[in-house]
């Protein structure tokens, strides 16, 4: 017999140690390249597909090429007023009136917004006034900013600023009112005064309401100027569309189109930028 303590000992290898530990993939350059890329491509489908029908459609006779070019003939225009100097000089008036404008509207707007959204006596007297001047559209005082300013700057800034204001203080008045009331009580139960629950309260939260405010009136800066500098202006992009219409100069009528909308699509993107710098702490939901 053979003793059991004389057997040999099969060593067993011990278990394999499952990693619990999660695996990332790692991307290379490459990959990363191809995500930007079809991001990029999916958020330019829709103009490449603008850009698509309005090349096609007057080359096969779906609409007259007359009144609606071709947008490679429209771009010549465009590079022509460019390198003539004539696009810059309207588009530099445009501009100069524009932000100046905007930026007065901002400066009077949402002071006064924050005010009305904050002291209810204030907003009770002012309520009725409001409702009469919102209703009423900046371009149908147009005639009475000319014969109050006359046909200069100051009547063309006068109505962009009228016109911006509106968006941005309706909506700073929305946003302060639209304040949590449970964040306002827990601030004054740690005994925050008014000025400290104001600024650490009631301004962070009103911040993306305000900021929505302030790319309405952005983009109402263009649209409105543009109507003004149709009339008694001497240079401006709305000046180029309504002169290259009485002269029939179409390409060149739809080229400042295109100046202005592009113009439009910037401003929104800058304001998209400083609302994002100003309002850190919220996070993106969407997917």
């Amino acid at each position: 017999m053979v003793d059991v303590a004389d057997r040999p000992t099969r060593l067993v290898p011990p278990p394999a140690v499952v990693s619990t530990v999660p695996t990332v993939a790692r991307s290379g350059p490459f990959t990363r390249l191809a995500g930007l890329g079809g991001r990029a491509l999916h958020r330019t489908a829709a103009l490449a597909a603008l850009a698509a029908i309005w090349e096609t459609a007057p080359r096969v006779g779906l609409v007259d090429r007359v009144f609606l070019p071709p947008l490679s003939q429209v771009l010549v225009a465009w590079w022509a007023l460019l390198t003539s100097g004539q696009l810059a000089d309207h588009v530099g008036a445009s501009l100069t009136r524009s932000l100046s404008g905007l930026g007065l509207a901002v400066l009077t707007a949402i002071p006064l917004g924050l005010l009305i959204g904050w002291y209810r006596p204030l907003a009770e007297l002012l309520g009725p006034l409001l409702e009469v001047f919102r209703n009423t559209a900046a371009l149908a005082l147009l005639p009475v900013f000319v014969l109050i300013l006359g046909l200069g700057e100051t009547s063309k800034i006068a109505l962009v600023l009228y016109a911006c204001s509106w968006p941005i203080l309706l909506n700073t008045i929305a946003g302060v009112k639209g304040v949590d009331p449970l964040l306002v009580r827990s601030a004054r139960s740690m005994g925050l005064n008014h000025l400290r629950l104001f600024q650490k309260v009631i301004l962070p939260a009103a911040v993306p309401t305000v900021f929505t405010g302030v790319r309405l009136a952005g983009a109402y800066s263009i649209l409105v100027l543009v109507a003004a500098e149709m009339v008694g202006a001497k240079a401006g992009l709305g000046y180029l569309v309504n002169y290259a219409q009485y002269n029939f100069a179409i390409p060149d009528m739809y080229a400042g189109i295109v100046t202005i909308s592009a113009i439009g699509l910037v401003v929104n993107q800058l304001l998209v930028v400083v609302e994002r710098r100003f309002s850190t702490w919220r996070v993106d939901v969407t997917s």
